[in-house]
């Protein structure tokens, strides 16, 4: 079983760059295929964005796309979400969290394992 830890969360203001980091241990993550989610207060969990075994394939959701980058390296056995040109709506806890079966998925349900999150927080 894999154990899911992200880093790199933080206060920033609006239009900033932060990068998160979600660390493997217990099992090489080149198995998983790896999500980013995020939760603010008194809401649902939501897609950011999935990257697929060896990176080839992602996927983020239209309100990150062309200023989140999603990226892993399996050697290092972690895998980064870049956000850029943040706003103060991306305020939420981040989850990283793995998938074992195949096929790319937006849903919280389909993946087995999950970190502990990291805060975000985007100040105007």
């Amino acid at each position: 079983q894999v154990q899911l830890v992200e880093s790199g969360g933080g206060l920033v203001q609006a239009g900033g760059s932060l990068r998160l980091s979600c660390a493997a241990s217990g099992r090489t993550i080149s198995t998983y295929a790896m999500g980013w989610f995020r939760q603010a207060p008194g809401k649902e969990r939501d897609f950011v964005s999935f990257i697929n075994r060896l990176g080839g394939s992602t996927y983020y959701s239209d309100s990150v796309k062309g200023r989140f980058t999603i990226s892993r390296d399996n050697a290092k056995n972690t895998v980064y979400l870049q956000m850029n040109s943040l706003k103060p709506e991306d305020t939420a806890v981040y989850f990283c969290a793995a998938r074992g079966r195949f096929g790319w998925s937006k849903y919280p349900y389909d993946y087995e394992h999950w970190g502990q999150g990291t805060q975000v927080t985007v100040s105007t």
